[in-house]
Order: C-alpha cells, then sequence, then structure tokens
C-alpha cells in the first residue's frame, strides 16, 4: 500500500555538465509501496536525475529529502545507507565469479566471507520476491535476465528500500519481462520504492501506478498511470499531439532480392554465431529479426554487407533483370562497385556508423566522396543532404559543423538513419534504428522506412521492441543461438510464441 508522505523528495534539482543543462529546477516525489515510472524524450535528463539519487553525480543545486529529512548522498556508498539502489543498464558484475560471490563482493559486514550464509539469505530474497536463480553458477554462464536478477538481489541484500532500474527490459523476452513484471509487484506489495526508467508505453500502463514526464530537464507533471493514456503521455513528452500508429501498408509485387542459403559464420574468437542459416529477403518487404541480444544478429547483417567473413554458404543478390551476384568473398566497395546499394545501419553508430570527431556534413560525404571526379570535395550536395536530415528528424544540434560526437546519443543516431536512407538504396540493412530514440523520434524512422518499402527497397530490421516489430513487419526471422527458429509472417504474429522461439523453450517453422 502506497505512503501517505513521500519517502523521496528531490526539490529544484539543478545539473550541468559544462554548456549543457542536464536538469534545471527538477522536482520529483518517490512514495513507498508504489510503482513509479520516469518518461522523457533523449537529453531530458530523467537517467541523470536518477544517477543523483543513486550517488553517480551531485547536483549543482538542489535538495534532496529522505522520510522528512534532507539528505546528502554525495556517492553509491551514501546511497546504499539510505536505502537506494540503482540497476544500470550494464552490469557491474564479475564475470568469473558465482552470483553469491558477486553479491558479497564488497561488504563489510561480519561473515561476509561465509559463502553458506550468503547463499541461505539469498534463497530467503528468491522465495520472498519470487526470484530464480541458483546462487552458485558463474555469471559467464547466465543469460540476461539472470544477471540483471543477480543485480537486484544484490541491492536488496544491502537492504535497498528504494529500488532503481534503467531501461530494465531493454533486452527480455516477453516471458522474462512478466517474470520481473511479478517480482517488482512482489516488492511494492512488500512496501519497497520501485522507479524504471522506460520508452515503452505498453510497459508503463501495464506495470506502474503513477508516471512522471520530464521535458528539457524539468518535470512537466504527474499522474497516476489509471488516468492517463499512451497519447497524452507522449503528448506531455513532446509539447504536441503524436500519432502512435506505425503504418502497415501491404507489400506490392515483392520479388526476392537477397537469398540467403546455409549461412555459417564464427567470431574472432572461433565462437559459432551463425549456424546454417537459410531465408529470402524481398524486395518491398520489410523483413524483422527478433532475438534475445547476442544471438548472431549483429554478425548476419556485418555478413551480407561484407564486413563478416563467412566459414560455408552463400547470399545470393539477384537484380531487377533477375540476374544473381555472389556477395561472399567480396569487400563492401567490391559490392558496391557491383551495383549492390546496401545501406547498412549498425549497432556501433561512432564505432562503425560515422566519425566522431567530423562534423555532420562531413559524415554524410564519407557516403559520396568517392563520386568526386577531381582532386577538390565539392560540399554542395552532403551540405544540402545534412540540411535536409537535420530539419525532417528534428535533430537538435547547434549548426551542422558540430562534431557528431558532441551530439547526444539519439541526434547521433538520427544523423546516421538519415544518412543510409537517403543514399537511395536497393537493400536497406537497420540493427536497432530506434535504440536510444524518444517516441516522436521513432515513429518519424518508421516512418521513413516504410518510405523505402514503399519504393520497392528490401529492408531487413532488427529490433529489440516485439511490438514494434510486429506491427512494422512483414515476415518475422527468430533467431535463436545463431540458428532459425523460424519465420513468422508479421502484423498478427503472437509475442508470447516469438518469445519462446527466441529461447531454446519453443521453436517454428518457415513460412516459405
Amino acid at each position: 500500500m502506497r505512503s501517505e508522505k513521500p519517502l523521496v523528495e528531490m526539490r529544484h534539482i539543478t545539473k550541468t555538465f559544462g554548456s549543457i543543462v542536464a536538469n534545471s529546477d527538477a522536482n520529483l516525489d518517490i512514495y513507498s509501496g508504489e510503482i513509479l515510472a520516469i518518461l522523457g524524450e533523449n537529453g531530458s535528463g530523467k537517467t541523470t536525475l536518477m544517477n543523483m539519487l543513486a550517488g553517480i553525480y551531485f547536483p549543482d543545486s538542489g535538495h534532496i529529502f529522505i522520510n522528512g529529512e534532507e539528505a546528502v548522498i554525495a556517492s553509491p556508498k551514501d546511497a546504499f545507507s539510505y536505502g537506494i539502489g540503482m540497476i544500470h543498464q550494464h552490469f557491474k558484475l564479475v564475470n568469473v565469479l558465482s552470483a553469491a560471490e558477486n553479491i558479497a563482493l564488497g561488504l563489510k559486514d561480519e561473515g561476509r566471507f561465509n559463502i553458506k550464509k550468503t547463499v541461505e539469505k539469498i534463497k530467503e530474497l528468491c522465495d520472498r520476491y519470487g526470484f530464480e536463480l541458483d546462487p552458485y553458477e558463474k555469471i559467464y554462464n547466465m543469460s540476461v535476465s539472470q544477471k540483471q536478477t543477480v543485480e537486484i538481489i544484490k541491492a536488496l541484500y544491502r537492504g535497498a528500500d528504494i529500488l532503481i532500474l534503467d531501461e530494465p527490459t531493454a533486452v527480455l523476452t516477453p516471458q522474462e519481462t512478466g517474470k520481473l513484471f511479478n517480482v517488482l509487484r512482489n516488492m511494492k506489495n512488500e512496501g519497497k520504492a520501485v522507479v524504471i526508467i522506460t520508452h515503452k508505453m505498453n510497459e508503463v500502463e501495464e506495470l506502474s501506478d503513477r508516471v512522471v514526464v520530464l521535458r528539457k530537464g524539468k518535470d512537466v507533471g504527474s499522474k497516476f498511470t489509471k488516468d492517463t493514456n499512451a497519447e497524452e503521455m507522449s503528448s506531455m513528452l513532446v509539447g504536441h499531439p503524436v500519432n502512435l500508429e506505425i503504418d502497415h501498408p501491404v507489400p506490392e509485387d515483392p520479388r526476392p532480392r537477397i537469398i540467403v542459403n546455409h549461412l555459417t559464420v564464427r567470431n574472432m574468437e572461433g565462437l559459432l554465431k551463425l549456424d546454417n542459416v537459410s531465408f529470402t529477403i524481398n524486395s518491398g518487404e520489410i523483413l524483422g529479426v527478433a532475438g534475445i541480444s547476442g544471438n548472431g544478429q549483429k554478425e548476419l547483417l556485418e555478413a551480407i554487407a561484407g564486413l563478416q567473413p563467412t566459414e560455408e554458404g552463400s547470399i545470393r543478390y539477384i537484380d531487377d533483370d533477375g540476374s544473381e551476384q555472389e556477395l561472399i568473398g567480396k569487400d563492401p566497395l567490391e559490392i558496391q562497385n557491383l551495383g549492390v546499394s546496401l545501406s547498412f545501419v549498425p549497432e556501433d553508430r561512432l564505432g562503425m556508423g560515422l566519425v566522431g570527431s567530423m562534423d555532420i556534413t562531413n559524415n554524410m560525404m564519407l557516403r559520396s566522396y568517392r563520386n568526386g571526379r577531381s582532386m577538390f570535395l565539392d560540399e554542395t550536395k552532403p551540405r544540402d543532404l545534412a540540411g535536409n536530415v537535420v530539419d525532417e528528424l528534428e535533430v537538435k544540434t547547434p549548426s551542422l559543423e558540430t562534431p557528431v560526437r558532441n551530439l547526444s546519443g539519439g541526434n547521433v543516431q538520427k544523423v546516421l538513419v538519415g544518412r543510409e536512407i537517403s543514399s537511395a538504396p536497393t537493400v536497406l540493412l537497420t540493427a536497432y534504428a530506434v535504440r536510444g530514440l524518444d517516441i516522436n523520434s521513432s515513429y518519424m524512422i518508421y516512418d521513413l522506412i516504410n518510405k523505402q518499402k514503399k519504393q520497392g527497397v528490401a529492408v531487413v530490421y532488427v529490433g529489440e521492441d516485439l511490438d514494434v516489430l510486429i506491427e512494422l513487419s512483414d515476415r518475422i526471422l527468430v533467431l535463436c543461438d545463431g540458428k532459425v527458429s523460424g519465420i513468422l509472417r508479421g502484423g498478427e504474429a503472437d509475442k508470447r510464441r516469438i518469445g519462446l522461439m527466441m529461447t531454446k523453450l519453443g521453436g517454428g517453422t518457415a513460412d516459405e
């Protein structure tokens, strides 16, 4: 049951990083016995605000009150002393140690080296809240959801009454998400305060009791979830109404564009990442790719783009006249010289997609500099393209001359996706094209991808939000441990079935 008075009060919090204002005069209340969702666009300050509560940052001004008394939280250790624990997107675990050893690591209380007692307490917490965990299992053998469970139990083991989770379901299957939600509800019922930072509206509506929206570093509203809806929350996020419907045009005359047969790929360490994978990518169609992170999605796109050596199999490109070209064995430039236009939006935006020290115009030029006919590069067209991308995708940048490394992650993503789509591809490969983007920007990207589909482009969309994947895709390829679990029709595919196919618990057959 929710407490009558706030357990945590954050008042007039301001935090800057140089000239960038992350939070400005922000206020937030957190109650025990409640699940609070925090929503905000990229750069709205939601994670920064929670990092100050968790002791990662210290506010430039403002006050934090715990149980009505002012608290000074200058480090994570201070935060733990107030019963605050934060679960970050990137886990802080030692892979070679067991779950129990990680949970006990760093404790100074008596008996901290007594693993038997540690395991007993872990089992008590598991029984109490509904966790499933083997305390003796090594971290390197665990799935993402198991590692997340270790992080949550580690916080509870240290006495956390306030638990903050940053994008907790980003890489979980629907089944794992359901289990996590049950655990969080059990924690709420025990009187814990639970805060989730998320961008998934359906999860806000399903899980939270109350939602707080941040915009440009300030709190712009707090509502009980039962009294609002996704459209209203989205309008609060961006300051104007947002259409949350994804268009799903019927494919017109889809024809095979790329045929992948018996593709096998190993990474640099010799680990098998793709195992005898076969499927077809059609023109004028969106092929969604679902799978738990690290199950071969990255290697699949890189192999098609000529960036990943292959062990066996073939990747054949079929032109409009029916002629075929084998892509395996050719580098990206050779593939381009064949007349094959592969636009690739990789996972690593600054590592593989863009040059961080270059400005937006010069990053646009990376796509076209080989077309120059003299020793001097013509910046006119790239500058025009940069201006169009900035305008159409609402990229927040001081100028076109700003180095892309100075932009927020979401704006970097907009620049990369805009550049790749504008190159008029015949095949568009995208890996997590909307990762880190706010709702408004995400729907802009969905519209751009659908426009490519209508123009006959063969689109491969690797995504982690299954609801979006189902709405956007015409077919969905499901990967598990580098193998094809099945290919389902999009639009009406069952999310739970996809979740089972992403694990070893379920499988299917291709529909083609």
